[in-house]
């Protein structure tokens, strides 16, 4: 029971630490939903070897998607015409980062790997897609459809109504209400689950495991690189998940290089998503994928190392400071706040699991991407 409380209580402490920097994070997404479509954003991604892949890398930064959530966005972007390389890029440059876990990289981490993260996602993404537009043949024959569907409640395709018309059917109030609306249910719906799986992960780390396992073998160097290389690629956990998970390796005495490789290749990677981007890109494109992440990833950590020793920098005495700036009354609010909205989540998720569904009913398939593009539809965004 003790060790229970003291898993949860390492757990709780990381949840307030990062509460409010979540909400911003989420906040910021929603804004970003309704005033930057995802339709508009397409028709740059089809042409030009450089500049679709520029965009694309870019353009996926700030965009919370994880490795799995990002693949039908991918997949429709390839069908409204954007390139191999364009794809590559934004399906590298989008999982690694985002608003809300840069947000929450600057609250569990430090200023250095708040800067870092997004840069190498960037360097990552823009490689990878460089590379497969050069190794491949040009296709300029497909045209760019892009999807103009209002993104605040689906009233209109944005082909039939004319933008000036369309600018009188939503408030700017209506606008930032979608976009909340859209943050905390939608956005947090796909990342509750894994969210505070990291946390329960983190707690186990620190009271289970002794700080000297973590610092005689990934302490730094090429070896502790490749350690969390193969740790990282396999599995599944989203960018926000993984944080806490990092600041707590950091913690236990792993260099903030290695800690880097587990934030690189575990949000962009996964088993799953592997096997479906054989699919979407073909094989030569998925391997530039996977090799464009291990080289980068390690590359970066070993100059992260680099950058921290020079300075003389402490990654262990840094880490979390940010987020001790905050009021505890705020972070409590934080913290609470963040439950509550992650009860339907967490719910629907328990559901799935434990509870048997009626006879004659068909559950939804999770994790299919439907390469054809999604069925027209009257509403929705």
């Amino acid at each position: 029971m003790n060790l229970i409380a003291s898993i949860l209580a390492q757990s709780w402490n990381l949840l307030l630490e990062s509460s409010v920097f979540i909400l911003f994070g989420l906040l910021i997404s929603g804004l970003l939903r309704v005033f930057l479509n995802p339709g508009a954003v397409s028709r740059h991604l089809g042409q030009g070897r450089f500049r679709s892949v520029f965009k694309a890398s870019l353009m996926g930064i700030p965009i919370p998607l994880c490795s799995c959530g990002v693949l039908p966005a991918a997949a429709a972007l390839k069908k409204q015409g954007a390139n191999n390389g364009a794809v590559t890029s934004f399906l590298i440059s989008t999982p690694e980062s985002g608003v809300d876990s840069i947000a929450i990289t600057y609250a569990l981490l430090d200023p250095i790997m708040t800067i870092v993260r997004p840069v190498a996602a960037f360097a990552t993404a823009f490689a990878a897609g460089i590379s497969e537009n050069l190794m491949g043949r040009p296709d300029d024959s497909r045209p760019v459809t892009p999807d103009l569907t209002c993104p605040v409640d689906g009233c209109c395709d944005g082909v039939n109504c004319l933008p000036e018309i369309h600018r009188s059917h939503h408030s700017l109030a209506d606008k930032i209400r979608a976009g909340f609306r859209f943050a905390f249910t939608d956005v947090w719906g796909d990342l509750a689950v894994w969210f505070f799986f990291g946390l329960l992960l983190s707690g186990v780390i620190t009271v289970l495991i002794p700080e000297s396992v973590f610092s005689r073998y990934m302490g730094g160097g090429l070896g502790a690189m490749l350690i969390m290389l193969g740790v990282g690629i396999p599995i599944y956990i989203c960018a926000t998940a993984s944080t806490p998970i990092a600041a707590t390796l950091i913690l236990q005495g792993v260099s903030p290089g290695a800690a880097l490789v587990f934030l690189m290749t575990g949000p962009a990677t996964n088993v799953t998503s592997l096997t479906v981007l054989v699919r979407v890109l073909g094989r030569r494109a998925t391997a530039i994928y996977l090799s464009a992440i291990a080289i980068c990833a390690v590359g970066f950590g070993l100059l992260v190392d680099g950058i921290y020793r020079s300075l003389g920098i402490s990654a262990r005495a840094v880490v979390g400071q940010a987020g001790e700036a905050i009021p505890y009354g705020l972070e409590l609010a934080g913290a609470i706040l963040v439950l509550l909205l992650s009860i339907k989540p967490l719910g629907r998720f328990l559901r799935s699991r434990f509870v048997r569904p009626k006879p004659g009913h068909i559950p939804p398939a999770a994790g299919i991407v439907d390469l054809d593009g999604p069925e027209p539809c009257s509403g929705g965004t």
